[in-house]
């Protein structure tokens, strides 16, 4: 592990206003998207889709890194050009999901383990000879009556704690993320207790396994009310709400904060992360930045369809949704931006 080199990757992927962009999703998920939207769930038509991704113009202006699948950092580019290489030259640093998928937790009905840590050695050495910077390992926390439990909590902290100390040993800045999910009718406050635990967990599991916090990005949920709950907290609210329980949880030494968008809509994920990076941004050790997925790809997916004759519009679609994320993290985004 060179130690200088994990946290001048680390900074550089929160540096100069950037984010990440997650295009890690699994074959099933990008099958269930292409489905909604009558684009055929084959292999080349993901391959497509990726590589209309990563050679939208301009694209580096508001991305520092991008998140692959095992699938997609094995791709090539019609003209045989992997996509890994098209990602370097352009700027970006490639990045790599490891984990194996949340699958349902013994004795822990409707809680969730993400599984993964066996090979994972092997597997990381493996990515970093195909030019991966970075990794990412997500766990699943589902809040419901009396879940989640404090053991599903304590085995998903650990194992991304081990799987963080792997990838700093092979060289890679492990992106950690403990994801909160949104579903359900829970409210604000809920979130913000579970959202707290969590996040106190996973540090301490991080210490335990002596994972150097300078060289990690955490990727967690903001604090939000269920999708169901009928009380729906104003942008502001869930800024501050997001803002207070990250100071009670997160060590400074972290050098940045990357959000997931957990399934909220492109604008509200934007204007969320704006009022963060507006009037609270003082008080912050660490840069608030963002790994999206849904919340930039959505509106390019909709729009290509898998048709060739759509791709630079949905390229301008992707584009335009990174640019407003870029402005979000100088808290200068704005509604107006959406009109043009």
């Amino acid at each position: 592990m060179n130690a200088q080199e994990l946290i001048d990757t680390a900074k550089k992927l929160v540096a100069s206003d950037k984010g990440l962009l997650a295009m890690d999703e699994s074959t099933p998920t990008c099958n269930k998207r292409f489905a909604k939207v009558g684009i055929p769930q084959t292999e080349e038509m993901r391959r497509t889709y990726r590589e209309l991704i990563i050679t939208t113009p301009g694209l580096n202006e508001s991305i520092s890194g991008a998140i692959l699948s095992d699938e997609t950092i094995h791709q090539q580019k019609k003209d045989g050009t992997p996509f890994v290489e098209v990602i370097a030259a352009s700027g970006i640093m490639p990045g790599i999901k490891v984990d194996a998928g949340a699958k349902d937790m013994a004795g822990h009905p409707e809680e969730k383990i993400t599984e993964g840590l066996d090979g994972l050695r092997e597997r990381l050495l493996e990515y970093v000879q195909l030019g991966a910077r970075f990794a990412k390992w997500r766990a699943v926390i589902v809040i419901g009556d009396s879940i989640p439990s404090r053991g599903c909590i304590e085995a998903n902290a650990q194992a991304l704690a081990r799987y963080a100390g792997l990838c700093q040993e092979a060289g890679l800045v492990p992106v950690v993320e403990p994801e909160v999910l949104m579903d359900g009718g829970h409210t604000l406050e809920r979130c913000f207790q579970v959202t707290e635990e969590v996040l106190h967990t996973v540090f301490d599991q991080l210490y335990r396994q002596r994972v150097m916090l300078e060289g990690v990005l955490l990727k967690p949920n903001m604090v939000l009310p269920g999708l169901s709950c009928p009380k729906q907290e104003t942008v502001d609210e869930v800024a501050d709400a997001t803002v207070i329980c990250l100071l009670r949880a997160v060590p400074a030494a972290v050098p940045g904060i990357t959000f997931l968008s957990g399934g909220q809509s492109s604008e509200l994920a934007s204007a969320r992360l704006n009022a963060m990076n507006g009037s609270l941004k003082s008080r912050l050790p660490w840069a608030l930045s963002f790994s999206f997925a849904r919340a930039i790809q959505q509106p390019a997916l909709d729009i290509w369809q898998g048709d060739e004759a759509n791709v630079l519009a949905a390229q301008q679609a992707l584009y335009h949704r990174a640019k407003c994320n870029k402005a979000a993290r100088r808290g200068e985004y704005n509604a107006a931006m959406e009109q043009s």
